[in-house]
């Protein structure tokens, strides 16, 4: 009896540990799976971006001109890091992108915010509506940018006619030649094309919400302004922070606007940091100094995110929650 039970538990450990390798053999497997299916991706990001960008932080260590030809390339270490902490033009863009990032973001989430509300509700004729908001984010920035030096010209532009027409103003602006104009003129460009991508996100989410939930604050006596707050808010926050992620980074990273509306001016009023990183490298041809501001700018989108996702907890595809 105590040899057939010792046989039992002997076959019993067998099958159990037969089960554990089949079942470490089947994981394996399908960890090798996914490293197949994942390698193509993971070699594409490896040739487009972590090699160029190894190349960029190893090419700001050294001194690269290319002003004169065969000039040699000394190897200084952090001296263009140490540099670019003084450098009076950096710290003028930094500003500027600040300037231009805080107002027009804010501006862009309450308009989108709006915007999407409007374009949320049911109405005749939505479809067209819907389709007309987003016209000028469909419109390719160098066109926007030119057709508003059109509308800020100071003979021509409709923005003087107009509000000569409403009396704000007696003689026309030259908007593009004052500093202290022509930086809120770039950030009323920029207000104009990119608050419709904000509200399309919005309204996405939006679209999420159940009507039940409007039901039950209607039955409850919530007015517009309760429901918005403690219905609509709430729910729609992870929308919110997505939103003010992508907008936040793209207008740190603007360069295409006002290299075609200004090019950095009058002066440097509306230089902003890629514009005076682009310049560097391709107008005084120092492309170590460049290099420099180029991985200060990636580290300056790379702490923005990380104040997005980890602080703020904006989600991100994949993400647990």
């Amino acid at each position: 009896m105590a040899t057939t039970a010792r046989v039992s538990g002997r076959l019993a450990v067998g099958n159990l540990l037969g089960a554990r390798g089949r079942g470490s053999t089947q994981q394996h497997a399908d960890a090798r799976l996914g490293l197949l299916l994942a390698a193509p991706a993971v070699l594409t990001i490896l040739v487009i971006a972590v090699i160029p960008l190894a190349g960029t932080i190893l090419d700001s260590l050294f001194q690269i001109s290319l002003k004169f030809e065969n000039a040699p390339r000394p190897f200084v270490g952090l001296d263009n890091y140490i540099t670019a902490l003084s450098d009076d033009a950096l710290l003028n863009s930094l500003s500027v992108t600040g300037l231009v990032a805080g107002v027009s973001v804010f501006v862009e989430l309450i308009l989108g915010m709006i915007i999407a509300l409007l374009i949320n509700r049911n109405f005749v004729g939505r479809g067209i509506v819907r389709a007309s908001v987003l016209v000028p984010w469909a419109l390719t920035t160098v066109v926007s940018a030119k057709m508003w030096a059109w509308i800020y010209d100071g003979r021509y532009g409709v923005a003087n006619d107009l509000l000569m027409r409403i009396g704000v103003i007696d003689s026309p602006i030259i908007f593009l030649v004052r500093p202290d104009v022509t930086i809120w003129a770039m950030i009323g460009a920029e207000i104009w094309k990119t608050t419709p991508f904000m509200a399309l996100l919005l309204l996405a989410g939006l679209q999420l919400i159940p009507g039940e939930l409007y039901e039950a604050a209607s039955l409850d006596g919530a007015n517009a302004w309760q429901t918005f707050w403690r219905v609509t808010l709430p729910i729609i926050k992870p929308t919110i922070l997505v939103a003010l992620l992508f907008r936040t980074i793209d207008a740190v990273r603007m360069f295409d606007l006002p290299r075609v509306l200004t090019n950095g001016g009058p002066g440097k009023s509306t230089e902003t940091v890629v514009l005076y990183t682009y310049n560097t490298f391709f107008t005084s041809l120092n492309f170590g100094y460049g290099s420099t501001l180029a991985v200060m700018t990636f580290f300056l989108v790379m702490f923005i995110s990380f104040i997005y996702i980890k602080v703020l907890g904006a989600p991100t595809q994949g993400a647990r929650r």
